[in-house]
């Protein structure tokens, strides 16, 4: 019997409680906790990862003046991803400004100073390609799909850039997409998933910046103004948080040049009114939460233990741990005789209509 298998036979009884559960377990996963400190990056250099294989190229990772790096991997195909990687999210805000990371996020493709919404959602639309990004406690990213014949020409890295350092935040568009995050939040507040995993955070990391959740609190989001959003990327944005990373048909010295052109003028340094974001280890507190209501028929729950973050290598040993206990619902089938030792048991009881295994995975911590 699995460690995963007791702890739910042990707790059968939650099954009879109709409530939104949390459980965060005391105890490690992890033999080392410390993190691998990484070789030292120098010009246009060749990064060992921790999982090597010859399926995989290398990654090459340069490293500008002002700090800024650029890693890639060439796969030889006709399209590549390329995006830019900032160490900003909910975890690097303040209860003041919860959300403003999230926020930016939504008024990433409203426009800058010289290209409408219009214009720019048609530059990337006529190219064939794909324009996103999304946010997490972490970090927030953005990113482009694209055929590589148009990275030559510096388009998508361009694109990155200006979208970036020159994005207008007209108090109009802010107001129409409050009212978009907003009606996020309600649609959040009703997926009851999105809101064990709040709530996991936040008895997990209590008193952490960790704890807080990445759309913020509606007070925030209803103050939320333009200067808020250019405050918040000016004490931020810094180049030593930010990676240009490439993966498809790219060439790496390619992609150097453009970093270098159009983000070797981000700023490294910060200002006398700007403070540097707080890298305070993130402490985890074995506890449980949990809010009760009888008029909801199911329980929805989540049981963590702490983890180690994602520099160390026993990091893959958690994911293959996690892909193998899998996940299960009832309405796939197979009964008994499925592969998961654990989907079958649950299916014998039959009182529990799902489950699924997950692994959150942070610089310094991680939740299994």
């Amino acid at each position: 019997m699995s460690d995963l298998e007791s702890i739910f036979r042990l707790n059968s009884r939650w099954l009879s409680v109709s409530s939104l559960v949390a459980w965060a377990f005391g105890c490690s996963l992890s033999r080392n906790l410390s993190s691998i400190q990484a070789a030292s990056i120098g010009k246009a250099t060749h990064y060992n990862p921790v999982f090597q294989s010859d399926l995989f190229p290398d990654t090459s990772v340069t490293t500008l003046k002002n700090n800024f790096r650029i890693a890639s991997e060439n796969w030889n195909t006709p399209t590549c991803t390329v995006g830019v990687w900032v160490d900003v999210g909910s975890k690097f805000e303040t209860d003041a400004n919860n959300g403003v990371a999230h926020f930016l996020e939504h008024m990433a493709f409203k426009g800058t100073d010289k290209r409408s919404q219009q214009g720019l959602e048609l530059e990337v639309e006529n190219k064939g390609a794909h324009l996103n990004a999304y946010t997490s406690r972490e970090m927030t990213v953005y990113y482009a799909k694209c055929f590589v014949k148009d990275l030559p020409w510096g388009k998508t890295v361009e694109l990155l850039s200006d979208i970036l350092k020159h994005s207008k935040f007209d108090p109009a568009q802010v107001n129409r997409e409050r009212g978009v995050i907003l009606r996020e939040m309600e649609e959040i507040d009703s997926n009851y998933q999105e809101v064990v995993f709040d709530y996991l955070h936040g008895t997990a990391y209590q008193g952490t910046p960790l704890s807080r959740t990445i759309l913020g609190p509606p007070d925030n989001v209803k103050n939320m103004t333009p200067d808020s959003l250019r405050k918040f990327i000016k004490s931020h944005y810094k180049a030593p948080r930010m990676v240009l990373a490439s993966a498809g048909g790219v060439d790496h010295k390619q992609l150097s040049d453009l970093g270098e052109q159009y983000f070797g003028d981000i700023s490294m340094s910060y200002g006398p009114d700007e403070v540097p974001p707080d890298e305070t280890h993130c402490r985890f507190t074995g506890s449980e939460l949990r809010e009760r209501d009888d008029e909801m028929p199911l329980v929805h729950g989540a049981i963590a233990f702490q983890g180690p973050g994602w520099e160390n290598p026993e990091t893959l040993e958690l994911m293959v741990a996690s892909s193998l206990h899998g996940a299960w619902d009832r309405s796939y089938g197979g009964g008994s005789h499925v592969a998961s030792s654990l989907a079958a048991d649950f299916f014998k009881r039959g009182n529990i209509h799902s489950f699924q295994h997950f692994f959150t995975c942070y610089h310094q911590t991680s939740l299994w």
